[in-house]
């Protein structure tokens, strides 16, 4: 008999609750461990205006694998700009693809690169797979839906098999004997899942997401549904939400079956789901269609093979997870860094980040503090600083203070970033650069003359900064502020012209933003 979705349930109230040793076994692993700690900050990140944007790049930046992977999704013919400009930047490609977007990718990338299995590859690749799928469908949904800013189903989703998916990595017998059983046509998953680890996998990815302090409205969302078709809308957001993880995940599996979505799995999906979510047979398949596109899309991008056929057996690891050329930008740029860190490629990624924010600003929709963040990111990563800041004045405290900052330690390092917009006796460095309007490029802070100009404040708060640059801001003669930008080795292979005109080239866009009408 027809039914309709029924309240929200909540898988962690399973009469058989998951066994204190398996999950002790899976998540006191040091790399699932992290993988936790990763998840539960990336989640807890909130898109309020421009503080969550900062904080998502912040945490992006933090990590140069995950920065270059979400910058080919960007750089994709599928969000590339129209004017076809490479985007270089985390801020731009947050634009681009948006905000739930990008984290929700972080939150895939996390997966991947954690759960890469040499011994296991086939089994975890398929289960990885089927989550990346079905967060690409529960995406789509949420785009569709009434309900604004759904992202708890395309993370739902995304999550759904986080269960099997370590017992893959970590208990890959007690997979198999799983898999087995509901080979053998008389089990479900549910069923064989709590045969052999005693309570089922919907429970156990509960039990997994709770002990990483998931939010509930996501650990909710995971809940198994009854077998029956559901032929009612779901009464709340939350049973939506339900509904959407679970027909994502179903219909995930069915996309990855050898051949692709068949008639038949595709009628079983409808007639289940189909009312439920009021959509026609026709726009569901075509849906569906597109997921599988842009999987592949995604796949590629990662430079992830397809997984192999269930019947072969791979012992190689997640081929070339880590291995990403650096932007796709169009031809190929030369790898690698000098001993300084600054990357051998600089003078392409500063002319990148040049067109980039030259392109934001001639859309006429960006606010100031966009380019600013664009041009102190570009900095930061295409000279290899360790740490980049931009200094503005305050003038309530009568002191130039650290506003925007990526790189390590940045929130302290910004915090103790301020010095006071009057010089006391005799004059350092950051106030002769500004009083001059003189770009500063020092490649080595340990030459006496320049330790002589560094003030105290600095000496302090950045005692091992090696090399480094000044750009002050001055407009009509104000002074405004500075870019600050460090490393903690000395850099003799200094500032080339054609770089140099290039880093005055970003300074002046944000000179331009700053100019009055």
């Amino acid at each position: 008999m027809p039914t309709a979705v029924p309240p929200s349930s909540d898988p962690r109230t399973d009469v058989r609750p998951v066994r204190g040793l398996l999950l002790k076994k899976l998540c006191s692993d040091e790399g699932v461990f992290a993988l936790g700690v990763s998840v539960g900050r990336v989640v807890q990140l909130v898109d309020s205006d421009a503080g969550g944007t900062q904080e998502l790049a912040y945490y992006v930046l933090s990590d140069a694998a995950l920065t270059q992977k979400v910058l080919r999704i960007a750089n994709t013919p599928r969000y590339r700009s129209v004017g076809g400009i490479a985007v270089t930047t985390i801020s731009r490609a947050i634009s681009l693809l948006g905000f739930d977007n990008v984290k929700t990718t972080a939150l895939a990338m996390l997966l991947v690169d954690t759960l890469d299995n040499g011994k296991h590859a086939q089994s975890v690749r398929v289960e990885l797979e089927a989550a990346l799928c079905a967060s690409l469908i529960g995406r789509e949904l949420a785009r569709l839906s009434a309900y604004q800013g759904a992202e708890e189903a395309s993370i739902g989703a995304l999550f759904k098999n986080i269960g099997p998916l370590l017992i893959a990595s970590q208990q890959h017998e007690r997979y198999r004997e799983i898999n087995a059983l509901v080979a053998g046509g008389a089990h479900s998953v549910s069923q064989a899942s709590q045969m052999i680890l005693g309570s089922t996998y919907d429970t156990l990815s509960a039990a997994i997401l709770n002990e990483w302090k998931i939010p509930d409205v996501i650990v909710r969302s995971i809940g198994t549904l009854p077998p029956a078709p559901l032929h009612k809308p779901p009464p709340s957001r939350q049973d939506w939400v339900r509904l959407v993880v679970s027909f994502s995940m179903d219909a995930a599996r069915a996309l990855a079956r050898p051949g692709g979505l068949s008639a038949d799995a595709a009628r079983a999906l409808f007639e289940r789901y189909g009312a439920a979510l009021g959509l026609e047979r026709q726009r569901l398949e075509d849906m569906l269609g597109a997921a599988r596109v842009e999987m592949d899309e995604l796949l590629d991008s990662l430079q992830l093979q397809p997984a192999p056929p269930p019947q072969e057996e791979v012992t190689a690891g997640l081929p070339n997870v880590l291995l990403l050329s650096t932007m796709d930008a169009g031809g190929s740029l030369p790898e690698g860094q000098h001993a300084s860190g600054k990357p051998y490629n600089a003078r392409e990624q500063l002319l990148a980040g040049v067109q980039e924010v030259a392109q934001m600003r001639a859309a006429g929709r960006c606010k100031v503090n966009e380019v600013i963040q664009a041009v102190l990111e570009t900095l930061y990563r295409s000279l290899g600083f360790r740490f980049a800041t931009v200094c503005l004045k305050d003038a309530r405290s009568g002191s130039f203070r650290a506003r925007i900052a990526f790189g390590e330690k940045h929130a302290a390092r910004m915090a103790g970033f301020a010095f006071p917009m009057t010089p006391g006796t005799g004059s350092d460095l950051f106030h002769l650069a500004m009083r001059n309007d003189a770009d500063l490029m020092i490649a080595d802070a340990g030459a006496p003359k320049i330790r002589d100009l560094l003030p105290d404040w600095h000496r302090k708060l950045l005692p091992d900064a090696r090399s480094f640059i000044v750009l002050p801001l001055v407009v009509q003669g104000v002074q405004l502020g500075l870019f600050y930008a460090d490393r903690s080795a000395p850099a003799p292979e200094g500032v080339p012209p054609d770089e140099t005109s290039l880093i005055r080239a970003l300074k002046g866009q944000v000179l331009a933003a700053l100019t009055p009408p």
